[in-house]
């Protein structure tokens, strides 16, 4: 089997994996600000990087998950400017910013729950690490490449970029960037235009706000990730992910600020999800194009025809490659679902397969191909296709097109447990489980009559309860160990 292959942002090719202590990984992804409902691109960058931890803890890694939680230090402005949003949201709906953080904290792990993502190792909220923020702060000023300014303290890139390359992570030149910056006013204290807050000032009004050696204030957005990331997993660690949004400013900044603290690249494999569009146009709320993963679940949109169910959501993110853009629309949802419950129809198929002598399948190499997808940088899209290649199997099998012995039904047992379930984080939801325990007993309880019907003789009837579920949508397959039914 083939080794581990990501694609590194910074090299922009496939690289084998190497962790830097085997078999311990380090892996850290950005989290949710959590002044709001989390949206679909949060979702779809957080199972994408579940995916990722469950197939290392497969393989056999020890992996250090740490997923932060912003809860601070997001102003508005991308040029440090404006409030914090958290404050802001605060003020609106008179409340306490804490109070703000909580809920929107609690939804966030409700919908990671209802999506079967796994919990991370760590998570860690940027108001938890104000004094290792300050610290490493403290450090870069210390390095020469931050100063201080009423109370403010920026990041200088500019100097930064003599010794580092700035644009390293978007492979971009320092005078590309600045050409995309406006000229800075009279008033701003900066003294380059690319430089961001390392530390802002709190004004009279701020409700979230820490001393510092430079007066009262609160840490930018950028410096948080860098200090919990150190503080949890080290100067440099192994994985470092999150939405494409965040690679140009966000990613490039933190590379920025652990080089200029201490000397030394933060990470080896940099990892970015792409983005989201509904019916080819981007995904955002300017765009009116937006929605939210419960209004998804509910069906509550002027987009939406229905709701779908949280798994057959996450098998349509899951159908796509996580670098590749994700259209959403009802006709690609609608066959998701499809395609899910065929994937679910088949394991419940699968439980009752009798073995035969020989074997016209080789399961063996199917399961080897599922593995070598997912060495292909995680490539859920082939493996999926690989998944529909074993419900082909045991359908054929089903009604007797083929043979498979009890090694062969065995081995499908373990594709389904390891990719499905395990590497996937798929299962049959609740109340489908539910639905499906009452059908069976109607459906026994239907079979029972017609079989009673068939032994007395009554073949009219026989065949008149065979052909309304026949039109219902149910399959009926006769065998001298009695009869069993598919939808």
């Amino acid at each position: 089997m083939q080794g581990l292959y990501l694609y590194n942002t910074l090299s922009r090719k496939k690289e084998e994996f190497n962790a830097i202590n085997p078999p311990f990984v380090g892996l850290y992804v950005c989290g949710p600000t959590v002044y709001s409902d989390v949206h679909l691109g949060n979702c779809r960058t957080f199972i994408s990087f579940d995916l990722i931890y469950r197939y290392l803890l497969h393989l056999g890694y020890k992996v250090r998950y740490v997923r932060n939680i912003t809860d601070a230090g997001h102003l508005e402005g991308d040029r440090d400017e404006g409030d914090d949003k958290f404050a802001k949201k605060a003020k609106l709906e008179q409340l306490e910013p804490m109070e703000i953080v909580q809920k929107y904290t609690v939804g966030f792990r409700t919908i990671m729950q209802l999506f079967n993502t796994l919990p991370p190792s760590i998570e860690p909220t940027a108001t938890g690490h104000i004094s290792e923020q300050i610290e490493m702060i403290k450090e870069i000023m210390a390095n020469g490449l931050a100063y201080e300014k009423n109370g403010n303290v920026y990041f200088d890139v500019e100097k930064y970029n003599t010794s580092y390359n700035y644009g390293l992570l978007t492979n971009r030149k320092l005078e590309e960037l600045l050409e995309g910056t406006r000229e800075l006013s009279g008033q701003d204290e900066k003294k380059g235009r690319l430089d961001f807050a390392l530390w802002i000032k709190a004004k009279p009004e701020t409700l979230m706000k820490w001393p510092s050696p430079w007066g009262w204030g609160f840490p930018g957005w950028h410096i948080e990730c860098s200090a919990m990331s150190r503080k949890y997993l080290g100067d440099t660690f192994d994985i470092h992910g999150g939405g494409m949004d965040l690679q140009a400013t966000h990613h490039t900044n933190e590379i920025a600020q652990s080089q200029a603290c201490y000397h030394t690249a933060p990470v080896n494999y940099w990892m970015h999800t792409n983005m989201l569009t509904v019916n080819g146009v981007r995904m955002s709320k300017s765009a009116g194009n937006g929605f939210l993963p419960l209004e998804l679940f509910t069906g509550n949109h002027p987009l939406l025809e229905k709701g779908y169910e949280p798994m057959a959501v996450k098998f349509f993110m899951l159908q796509t490659h996580y670098r590749s853009t994700l259209d959403f629309s009802n006709e690609a949802l609608q066959a998701s679902e499809k395609g899910f419950a065929r994937l679910m129809d088949a394991y419940k198929t699968l439980q009752n397969l009798k073995a035969s002598a020989t074997s016209d399948e080789d399961i063996a190499a199917l399961k080897n191909k599922c593995y070598e997808a997912m060495n292909d940088d995680f490539n859920t899209s082939v493996l999926i296709a690989q998944l529909f290649d074993a419900v082909r199997i045991i359908n054929s099998a089903n009604d007797n097109k083929l043979n498979l012995t009890q090694a062969d039904i065995d081995l499908l047992k373990s594709i389904y447990q390891d990719f499905v379930f395990d590497v996937l984080g798929l299962k049959e939801e609740e109340g489908n489980q539910k639905l499906q325990a009452a059908l069976n007993q109607v459906m026994t309880m239907v079979l029972n009559l017609r079989a009673k019907a068939k032994q007395d003789k009554n073949f009219q009837l026989s065949d008149d309860i065979r052909n309304q579920l026949i039109a219902s949508g149910f399959q009926i397959k006769d065998s001298k160990d009695g009869s069993s039914w598919t939808l």
